[in-house]
C-alpha cells in the first residue's frame, strides 16, 4: 500500500461508493483478462529491500525522513516506522547475468546510503526484526511521519475496536498488549517480484504458495523481538497479529484474516482479487475520478486504483499484482516470505533459488500442488518459519522429512533447471545455488547465527543482543555469507 493518502475521515456514503466502485473495478478487469493485450515479452524480476536504522551502539534511530534526505536517491523511500526505509530496485531481466547484476546495484546503493547516512551517525543494517528493538520504540509516535501511516493506522483500530494482542509462544514466550500497528514495522523483509502472463499466473502463484514454507527454512533471519528468543521467522507470526482487524469473536466466526496464506490452490488470478472484494471491507475508501469501463472502451488502459488500493490492504504471503507501466498492463506474482539480509549475497542466494525452483514448479506436466493439500503447504509454512532448517515438512512422494535433506536431495536440481530455463549464466547459477547448499550442510541460517553469537555474548541480555547486533553488522557489510561466518 504504497500510494499517498492524505488524513481524512470516512463516512458511510464514502464506504458505499467505494464498494460499487471496487466492484466495478473488477468486472473491467475480467473484460481485460479476456480482451486485453498484457505485456509479457522479455518478462522482468525484481526486488525490494527494508531496512533498519541505528546508531553506532547497535539500537534503532528514528530518523528515516532525515538520512533519505541525505542518500537523496528515488529508489529508496520510506517505510512504517521512522527506523525503516527500503530500497526498490529497478526491475531486470535474468539473463545476461540479471543476478549479478541485481548484487550489484544493490551492494552500490546501499555502501553509498551506509557513506551519507553515517554523516548523521546513523547506520544500516538487514535482518528481519531488529533484536534491540524495545516495546518504546514500537509505538504511534514512531510511526513514520507519511499520513497514510496514520490512517492505516487509525482504521485497523477502528475495525478492532479494541488493543492488539501479540501472544509468540517459542524457545520463550511473548504476551503483549499494543495500541498501535507499530510493531508491524519491526518486520523488515526482501520481496522478490515475477512478472507473468495472466494465463500462466495461478501456476506461478500455486507453486509460490507450496515453496513458501521451504524458502523460510533456509532464509530465517528474525529468532528475537523485544528480548525475547521466539521463532526462527518471528516476522511470520508477528505480522499475522500486528494488522489484524479481528477482534476474538470475529476470530472464532472463522473470519478470514488480512495477513493470509490462504486457503485454496487457484485457477486464475481473478480469484485473487474476487476473493478480496467477496471476504474484505475497506480500510481506506478513496475514490478516484477514473472510470476504468470508459477507459477500456476507448482503448485505453484503466489502472484499477480502487482494486489496486485494496489489494494493498491484503497483505497475502504471494501478493498479485496490476499494474501499469507506459500505458501497458501487466500482472506479477509478489513473494513477500522472507526476511531482509543477512549480506546482500545471501538475499541474491534467496532470489535466485526462488525465481529458479518457481519456474521449474510453475511448468511441470503434472503440478506439485496437484500432489499436496494447501493445508500440508501452509503447515510447511508454519514449520519453516518457527524451527528454520530444523523444520521437518512435507513433500510429495518424500512424505515428511528435514527442509534441508528436501532441498539437497530434491530442489536444488529443480531450482538449477529453471534458473537455466531463465538464461541465468551458469556461473551465477552455481554461484548463488552453492550459497543454498552450504547452509543446508552446516545448518547455519542468519537466525541460527545470531542466536549462537546472543548466547555466547552472555551477561545483561540487552548488552549481549547490541554486541551481537554490531559484529552481524560489521559481517554484513563483509558480504561473505552467513553460513561461511565463524560460530
Amino acid at each position: 500500500m504504497g500510494r499517498d493518502v492524505e488524513l481524512i475521515t470516512f463516512s458511510r456514503e464514502d464506504r458505499t461508493r467505494y464498494r460499487d466502485k471496487v466492484r466495478r473495478n473488477l468486472d473491467v478487469f475480467t473484460r481485460m483478462l479476456r480482451e486485453a493485450t498484457f505485456e509479457t515479452d522479455a518478462p522482468l524480476t525484481g526486488m525490494e529491500i527494508e531496512l533498519n536504522l541505528v546508531d553506532g551502539g547497535g539500537d534503532p534511530v528514528m530518523r528515516n525522513a532525515s538520512v533519505l534526505g541525505e542518500i537523496a536517491d528515488p529508489d529508496f523511500v520510506t517505510e512504517l516506522g521512522q527506523f525503516n526505509i527500503e530500497i526498490n530496485v529497478p526491475p531486470r531481466q535474468l539473463a545476461e547475468r540479471g543476478l549479478t547484476g541485481f548484487e550489484e546495484r544493490v551492494r552500490t546503493s546501499l555502501n553509498s546510503a551506509e557513506e551519507r547516512a553515517a554523516a548523521i551517525d546513523t547506520h544500516l543494517v538487514m535482518i528481519g526484526i531488529l533484536p534491540t528493538l524495545t516495546r518504546e520504540h514500537l509505538t504511534s509516535e514512531t510511526l513514520s511521519a507519511n499520513p497514510r501511516y496514520a490512517l492505516l493506522n487509525d482504521q485497523i483500530f477502528a475495525a478492532r475496536g479494541e488493543d492488539m494482542q501479540i501472544t509468540i509462544d517459542g524457545v520463550e514466550r511473548l504476551d503483549v498488549l499494543c495500541d498501535s500497528i507499530a510493531p508491524e514495522a519491526a518486520c523488515t523483509s526482501a520481496q522478490f517480484h515475477i512478472q507473468v502472463s495472466p494465463d500462466n499466473f495461478a501456476a506461478y502463484w500455486n507453486a509460490a504458495q507450496a515453496i513458501a514454507g521451504i524458502q523460510l527454512a533456509l532464509g530465517a533471519n528474525a529468532p528475537f523481538l523485544f528480548g525475547r528468543e521466539l521463532w526462527r521467522e518471528t516476522r511470520i507470526p508477528l505480522f499475522e497479529q500486528a494488522t489484524d482487524t479481528r477482534a476474538v469473536e470475529l476470530k472464532a466466526q472463522g473470519v478470514r484474516p488480512r495477513v493470509w496464506f490462504g486457503e485454496r490452490w487457484i485457477t486464475s488470478i481473478f480469484d485473487l482479487f474476487e476473493e478480496n472484494v467477496r471476504y474484505f471491507p475497506a480500510l481506506l475508501p478513496i475514490c478516484e475520478d477514473e472510470d476504468p469501463a470508459e477507459v477500456l472502451d476507448r482503448g485505453g488502459t484503466p489502472r484499477l486504483a480502487e482494486l489496486t488500493l485494496h489489494n494493498g490492504t491484503i497483505y497475502r504471503w504471494n501478493r498479485p499484482v496490476y499494474a501499469v507501466v507506459q500505458g501497458k498492463p501487466h500482472v506479477r506474482v509478489e513473494n513477500r516470505v522472507l526476511p531482509a539480509g543477512p549480506t546482500v549475497t545471501d538475499v541474491l542466494a534467496n532470489a535466485a533459488f526462488y525465481f529458479g525452483l518457481v519456474r521449474t514448479l510453475a511448468e511441470e506436466d503434472r503440478p506439485v500442488w496437484t500432489q499436496m493439500s494447501f493445508n500440508a503447504a501452509e503447515e510447511n509454512f508454519h514449520s519453516g518459519a518457527r524451527y528454520g532448517l530444523d523444520a521437518s515438512v512435507y513433500w510429495p512422494g518424500l512424505g515428511t522429512v528435514p527442509a534441508a535433506e528436501l532441498v539437497l536431495r530434491r530442489l536444488l536440481p529443480m531450482a538449477a533447471e529453471g534458473l537455466d530455463r531463465w538464461g541465468a549464466h551458469p556461473s551465477e547459477r552455481d554461484r548463488y545455488l552453492g550459497i543454498i547448499a552450504g547452509r543446508c550442510l552446516n545448518g547455519r541460517t542468519g537466525a541460527s547465527w545470531q542466536v549462537d553469537a546472543f548466547h555466547r555474548a552472555g551477561g545483561d541480555r540487552l548488552a549481549a543482543l547490541r554486541a551481537m547486533l554490531n559484529e552481524y553488522r560489521e559481517r554484513m557489510h563483509s558480504n561473505v555469507p552467513v553460513h561461511e561466518w565463524p560460530a
